[in-house]
């Protein structure tokens, strides 16, 4: 009989980048300018902050990822004491994963109760409530981590997306972006897309909904729960995010090809999920600084999985992990399934309709520009060495 291995876990004390100092070096730059100089609301009559005069708040934050992913759940700590350094203490978050007061995929319904305050997550994990929600995250063939900022910030997204979650009384922020991810790990190699029918896969949002058109029997875990689930052979395959973390998880030891790239999460981008009542309770200088906050740890997020990937996907390489690429074949077809999802769903929903009408045309422009400069020196630059 086999004999179960656990994957191996991350040590929580000994985090290769230390979180204080990349918050105090954030916080010289521009990002929390406003918020630390009291020039916003909240400012007194001097100039200075009114530190003084802002009630003590506590909240409750729920992660929908375990506490060992120091990238993915640290940026909700790194959110938590950014915001403590920006009140000098006034506004306080606890950070809980997944599971310790609600489980990972029900996050999302915590903050509509009011059970907790805020939830950091990806939203497409809950596209069950709201088709649209997809687009908060990323979906399949749209944006690099660098549109989906673009679009959101600067394109009107933040507040189509704002419209969607009003529905559900929660306001988002953004809360970090992985990059570009991998296409999973999978047990046996995949060819075409007929390769693909009958494989019982680990996927959300909509990328799960274009497996399943291709025959992908589709199911959706918190990621506490997949490597168990991959090395009982309850699922055959699984994507997560990339080699920092999938290492962590210990995918490896369950399966042994690495597909790429992640077709259906390009750029993806997490959110932090604020209950609208105990937000709009808030002094105003406790919201500048949950939004300050938010954008420091988006920061964080980004710039800790683009310095840690490289070397965790040579690690594997080295024990003996076999990349491959998803073939033309699969891609065509996943990218012509997914627009007609897309479709089908702007037509039956108006919400929908309303985002996917501004992120389609955001991402034509987008797309003429990135494959003009960044595509060209991309081509040239990452094949040369």
């Amino acid at each position: 009989m086999k004999t179960r291995q656990s994957p191996p876990q991350p040590d929580p004390k000994s985090p290769s980048v230390n979180r204080r100092d990349f918050i105090g070096k954030t916080l010289a730059g521009a990002t929390a300018a406003t918020v630390l100089s009291g020039c916003g609301p909240g400012a007194d009559s001097a100039g200075g902050p009114a530190v003084q005069t802002r009630p003590r708040v506590n909240w409750r934050l729920t992660s929908s990822f375990p506490r060992g992913l120091d990238a993915i759940f640290g940026a909700a700590e790194v959110m938590a004491q950014t915001l403590d350094t920006l009140t000098d203490g006034r506004f306080r978050v606890r950070v809980h994963p997944s599971g310790e007061i609600v489980p990972g995929l029900q996050v999302m319904d915590a903050v509509q109760q009011g059970t907790v305050q805020a939830a950091h997550t990806a939203s497409y994990y809950f596209v069950g409530k709201s088709p649209a929600l997809a687009f908060d995250v990323g979906v399949p063939f749209g944006f690099t981590s660098r549109q989906q900022t673009a679009w959101l910030e600067e394109g009107g997204g933040l507040e189509l997306m704002q419209g969607v979650y009003a529905d559900f009384n929660i306001i988002q922020f953004p809360g970090g972006n992985t990059g570009a991810q991998m296409g999973g790990w999978f047990k046996r190699e995949i060819h075409t897309a007929s390769d693909l029918r009958g494989l019982k896969m680990r996927i959300p949002g909509l990328g799960g909904a274009v497996m399943d058109r291709l025959g992908v029997t589709v199911q959706v875990l918190a990621g506490g729960d997949i490597y168990p689930a991959l090395e009982r052979g309850a699922i055959d395959a699984t994507e997560w995010v990339g080699p920092y973390d999938d290492e962590k998880l210990g995918f490896h030891k369950a399966a042994p090809y690495y597909y790429y790239p992640g077709w259906w999460e390009p750029g993806p981008s997490l959110s932090f999920q604020v209950n609208k009542d105990a937000w709009d309770q808030l002094p105003s200088a406790h919201q500048d600084a949950f939004r300050a906050a938010s954008i420091v740890a988006s920061q964080f997020m980004q710039t800790k999985y683009d310095a840690e990937n490289p070397a965790a996907l040579r690690r594997l390489v080295a024990e003996g992990v076999q990349l491959r690429a998803f073939s033309r074949d699969i891609m065509a077809a996943a990218q012509r399934i997914a627009f007609e999802i897309m479709e089908e769903n702007a037509a039956e929903d108006p919400a929908y309709r309303r985002v996917y009408t501004a992120w389609r045309e955001f991402r034509e422009a987008s797309f003429q520009w990135f494959g003009t400069a960044e595509q060209a020196y991309a081509d040239f630059a990452f094949g040369s060495g």
